[in-house]
């Protein structure tokens, strides 16, 4: 029996965890970079508008990027689909290493001038409309299905640990180099990011996976591009508004990030202070909800998959939504870490498996479409709610908003019970090996 016949025999291999595929840590690699990079380069700009602006001019500077990031998030997704999101994500992290290094160079010789500050911005907001959507759609073409849960885990974990170490990194680069330094590291980030992933190899869209029978009639190619952008643009719509299951995941996220980001950035910092903890406290708070959700990110990349993934996602949706309600509401700093721990775990599993749920189920051809909405809900619809809640808190207090806010998301959960294509949803699952007989 030849080699080819003994394979056969043995039937079609399981496909290699995640966490083991070289491939995916290479990516995974390259993404923790970037995103160490962001953080890096968020910092740097903060401290460079401080130094020459006042507290206006500081949150014009930091405010600056997320308008065009915002307005252009769905054209990136369609750059995405229409050009491919290796070259979409090569080029745009390659004009962001560039644009970084640039200032870099420009504030070592001259004072970063605040229009220096305002145009890298808007500058890098706008090519982070075309990376955001882009590196979002390349989970599904680096693993299988069944493994998409387990990479999503993975990338919820690059982004807390860019979270821990980004910020004291810029602050380290501050202090010893001042600006210049701190950008410098940034692109050097960017720049770290690009070889690796080039060596990243994509799936070609809808390959079967390793032994499953092939039939050429359901291998599908991507549809013919439409005429232009603008009809790519609504295509995508379109097919989110048709879908069963992704639209109500899209709406799900939405309601969710509309009733409980404000409350868990712009109400805990006015919660703190309404409670006297301090700075620590806030710190504190804030430690217990990163580590919740690092916990989230890591029973997901060790699990690879949860059953009944569309219940689960609607009862750790709950359970964020009434733990945040309730840090209002406790006296006492170690309760309030106690619950925001709780929530950070909670809302690390439910956005988790959302995330790997709209990828799973999202036609590849209209993935970078997809990706863009669904980062748009966070990027761009969120944001808006800071001002309403903390207006809100200075009008009625904390507790009747974090109430309040914890109602609304929990909206978010009845929808998800309440629509059968979610109530049902499942992750795919690995196939076992067939025994030989």
């Amino acid at each position: 029996m030849t080699a080819a016949e003994t394979a056969l025999a043995a039937g079609p291999v399981a496909p290699r965890p995640a966490h083991r595929d070289a491939n995916v840590l290479r990516w995974l690699a390259a993404y923790t970079a970037s995103l160490i990079g962001d953080s890096v380069y968020f910092v740097a700009l903060a401290w460079s508008a401080q130094k020459v602006a006042g507290p206006a001019e500081v949150g014009l500077v930091m405010a600056a990027g997320a308008f065009p990031r915002a307005l252009l998030m769905l054209g990136g997704g369609v750059a995405a689909d229409r050009f491919g999101v290796r070259r979409i994500v090569l080029g745009s992290d390659a004009v962001r290493c560039f644009l970084i290094l640039a200032v870099a160079a420009g504030v070592a010789v001259t004072a970063p001038a605040l229009w220096i500050l305002v145009a890298l911005a808007l500058a890098f907001g706008a090519v982070d409309a075309l990376f955001v959507p882009a590196v979002g759609a390349l989970p599904p073409r680096i693993t299988t299905p069944d493994q998409l849960a387990r990479v999503t885990g993975m990338r919820t974990l690059s982004m807390r640990v860019s979270q821990i170490s980004g910020p004291p990194l810029g602050g380290l680069a501050m202090g010893l180099g001042g600006a210049p330094a701190a950008f410098a590291v940034a692109g050097a980030l960017f720049a770290l990011s690009l070889p690796l992933l080039l060596t990243v190899r994509l799936r070609p869209l809808n390959m079967p996976d390793a032994g499953e029978a092939v039939d050429a009639a359901d291998v599908r190619s991507d549809p013919p591009a439409p005429a232009g952008a603008w009809q790519d643009l609504l295509g995508g719509l379109l097919y989110l508004r048709r879908h069963p299951l992704i639209g109500p995941l899209i709406a799900v996220i939405a309601i969710s990030e509309l009733g409980l980001t404000g409350t868990l950035n712009v109400g805990m910092i006015l919660l703190n202070g309404e409670r006297g903890w301090g700075p620590s406290g806030y710190g504190w708070i804030i430690s217990g909800f990163g580590a919740g959700a690092t916990v989230g990110a890591v029973l997901l990349t060790v699990a690879g998959r949860l059953p009944r993934a569309g219940l689960t996602l609607a009862g750790t949706l709950l359970v964020g939504c009434v733990g945040a309600a309730a840090i209002a509401l406790v006296p006492a700093l170690p309760l309030a870490v106690a619950l925001a721990a709780a929530v950070g775990l909670a809302m690390g599993v439910c956005g988790t498996l959302a995330n790997a749920l709209v990828q799973t189920a999202a036609d590849p051809a209209y993935l970078g479409r997809v990706t863009s909405v669904v980062m748009l809900t966070s990027v761009g619809l969120a944001p808006m709610s800071y001002p309403v809640v903390g207006a809100a808190i200075g009008v009625w207090g904390s507790a009747p908003v974090f109430v309040g806010c914890g109602v609304f998301g929990s909206v978010g959960v009845v929808v998800a019970l309440a629509c059968g294509t979610v109530r049902r949803a499942e992750l795919p699952g690995s196939r076992p090996r067939p025994s030989k007989t």
